[in-house]
C-alpha cells in the first residue's frame, strides 16, 4: 500500500494575508493568448492592496522582463520589469557561476537571453568560432538548424551547457508547437547527453532567482500546471496554489501523484483572496464546510453539494487523492476513479 500523501492545507485567513509574495505563472494563470483571464486584473490589485507582493515568473526565455511587463500593463495589470522574473535570468546566473567574468557565451535563443547575459557582464556570441566559454539555450521562434548545430559543436568541445527550461511544447495561436525541450533534445541527440543544468520550472534555479530579486520570506507559488509550477514548488519546499484556468482539469488534479500535488486549489485567482477550509475525513465520508462526498465501488459521489463550488473542488480533490494513495499496485493498467458525478455536480454549482 502506498503511504498516504498530505491532503490539501487549510488556511483560516486569505492566502494574500498568510503569504507575502505570489510567484505567479503567466499563461493559464494571468492571461490566455493575448487576453487577460476574466477578473484577474482586479483580483491581483486586491491581493496587492492586502500587502502581497506580486512576482510574475515565467519559463519563457524569449522575451525581456520589460517586454513582459509592458504586456501586463496593456492588460490592466500594474507591473514593472522588476516584478518579472524569467528563466533567461535564472539561466544567465547559472552560466555566470561557471565562467570567468566577461566571458563569451554562445546563445541559442533570442533577446531575452542576450539581455540577461549582459546583466551579468557576459558577452553573447553566435558561433563556436567566437571561442565561447559556455552555451545557453532558450526558446525563440527563430531558432533554426544553424544555431542548434553551433550549440552541438560547442557542447562537444566540452563547454558547460545551460538550458532555460525543458518544456516540450508551447501554445501558439495555430496550436501546439515544439518548445525549448524539443530543441534541447535535438542537441542532446547530437552530443549524446543533456544539459549540465536546467534553470526553469520545475527545477530550482528560477525559484531561487525569484526569491533573490523579490526578497520574499513566505512565498506562494501560483500556477496552472502540475508538472512545472506545482512540482517545482514541492521540490523547493514552498506552498502552492493551483488554479483551474489553464491546462489542468479536475480529472488530472484528482490523479496527481504526491510530487505534483498543490497545497491549495481554486477555480480562479479568487483563491488568493479567500480562506481555505481543509477537507476532513469522518467515518469514510469527506467533509469540507457544507460539501460532503464519499467513494464507493470506485466512484466518487457528492452526497451534499454546498453553495461554493471552490469548496466542493477541495472536497473532491482530497477524497480522490486518498483513494489513489490507498490503492494496491496492480499489474497492467492503473485503476481509475470514476468522478463523473462529482464533475457534473461541480459544473452545476
Amino acid at each position: 500500500m502506498t503511504p498516504a500523501a498530505a491532503t490539501l492545507h487549510g488556511c483560516s485567513e486569505p492566502l494574500c494575508v498568510r503569504y507575502d509574495c505570489a510567484m505567479l505563472d503567466l499563461d493559464g494563470v494571468v492571461y490566455r493568448g493575448t487576453a487577460a483571464i476574466p477578473g484577474v486584473p482586479d483580483r491581483l490589485r486586491r491581493a496587492s492592496e492586502a500587502g502581497m507582493t506580486l512576482a510574475f515568473v515565467t519559463n519563457n526565455a524569449a522575451r525581456t522582463p520589460e517586454g513582459v511587463a509592458s504586456q501586463l500593463r496593456d492588460l490592466g495589470i500594474d507591473a514593472s520589469s522588476a516584478d518579472v522574473v524569467t528563466s533567461a535570468q535564472a539561466a544567465a546566473r547559472e552560466v555566470a557561476t561557471r565562467v570567468p567574468a566577461g566571458a563569451r557565451v554562445l546563445v541559442v535563443g533570442g533577446e531575452g537571453l542576450e539581455v540577461a547575459l549582459r546583466e551579468h557582464g557576459l558577452a553573447p556570441v553566435a558561433s563556436l568560432s567566437d571561442d565561447p566559454a559556455a552555451v545557453v539555450q532558450g526558446f525563440h521562434p527563430d531558432v533554426g538548424w544553424r544555431q542548434l548545430a553551433e550549440a552541438a559543436y560547442a557542447v562537444a568541445a566540452d563547454v558547460p551547457w545551460v538550458a532555460s527550461n525543458l518544456d516540450m511544447t508551447v501554445p501558439t495561436a495555430a496550436g501546439i508547437a515544439p518548445g525549448n525541450g524539443s530543441l534541447v533534445a535535438a542537441v542532446a541527440a547530437a552530443v549524446g547527453h543533456g544539459p549540465d543544468v536546467v534553470a526553469g520550472k520545475p527545477h530550482r534555479p528560477l525559484f531561487d532567482e525569484t526569491l533573490l530579486r523579490i526578497g520574499a520570506e513566505r512565498p506562494l507559488v501560483v500556477g496552472d500546471r502540475l508538472d512545472t509550477d506545482i512540482e517545482g514548488a514541492n521540490r523547493c519546499g514552498a506552498d502552492s496554489l493551483l488554479v483551474m484556468t489553464g491546462v489542468t482539469d479536475v480529472a488530472a488534479l484528482c490523479r496527481a501523484g504526491p510530487a505534483g500535488r498543490p497545497s491549495y486549489v481554486a477555480w480562479t485567482l479568487d483563491g488568493l483572496l479567500t480562506p481555505h477550509a481543509a477537507p476532513e475525513l469522518h467515518h469514510g465520508v469527506w467533509r469540507c464546510e457544507d460539501w460532503v462526498v464519499s467513494i464507493a465501488d470506485g466512484a466518487l459521489t457528492v452526497n451534499e453539494p454546498g453553495a461554493d463550488r471552490a469548496v466542493g473542488l477541495r472536497a473532491v480533490t482530497a477524497a480522490a487523492w486518498r483513494w489513489y494513495d490507498d490503492r494496491e499496485p496492480v499489474a497492467g493498467a492503473a485503476e481509475e476513479l470514476d468522478i463523473t458525478d462529482a464533475c457534473r455536480t461541480l459544473r452545476a454549482s
